[in-house]
């Protein structure tokens, strides 16, 4: 809640500036700040559209989780880093229900772009795909992008190209209007996927 504290006065304020149009606004964030992302869409529908990388979803099941990237556990991340949790969940059931994107997912109404990749070792993959299955289900606007291979951030070069240049296509069109790209219209095939990619590479 502290980001939904932080950032909403915060885009209220540069909107009265008056050289933001309230209608066109996004947001992205990766890892913590794609929890926050994925969380603020969930309390908030200023933001037309959303990409989220690597994002924290549910707080109760990522306590339990591994960090893979070291061997050891999540709980120190909630208990006294970035979660700023007093105690585990079952001392805290309401905080870490309370803050979870999960519990709140039926209140999205932003396109979401989320990046996950399948060896993160940081923030577990089935976060992601929890949230994404979740705003499957009630039929949310999302689409999930996964690099294979890929740990908590892209290391690839090719990889890196690719996700900034979809992320553009993405804002441009439901920021700018431009025509909404094939691969965020009807998706790609798995048996395309290879030739999908080639045509693409930068």
């Amino acid at each position: 809640m502290s980001a939904v504290w932080a950032v909403v006065p915060a885009v209220k304020e540069a909107i009265k500036t008056g050289v933001i149009d309230a209608e066109k606004i996004g947001i992205t964030g990766h890892s913590w700040g794609g929890y926050q992302t994925a969380f603020l869409i969930t309390q908030t529908n200023m933001f037309k559209a959303a990409a989220a990388g690597a994002p924290l979803t549910d707080m109760v099941s990522m306590y339990n989780l591994i960090y893979w990237n070291s061997g050891g556990g999540n709980m120190s991340i909630f208990e006294s880093s970035q979660g700023r949790f007093r105690g585990a969940p079952w001392e805290n059931w309401d905080s870490y229900l309370r803050n979870s994107p999960i519990y709140h997912v039926k209140n999205v109404k932003t396109p979401l772009l989320l990046l996950h990749n399948d060896k993160d070792g940081a923030v577990d993959f089935t976060q992601g795909v929890e949230y994404y299955n979740a705003l499957r289900r009630l039929q949310k606007s999302v689409v999930m992008l996964q690099y294979k291979g890929e740990n908590h951030g892209l290391s690839k070069l090719e990889n890196r190209k690719d996700y900034a240049v979809r992320m553009m296509e993405f804002f441009d069109h439901y920021l700018k209007g431009k025509p909404m790209p094939e691969w965020l219209k009807n998706g790609v095939d798995k048996l395309q996927l290879a030739d999908h990619l080639e045509e693409r590479a930068f």
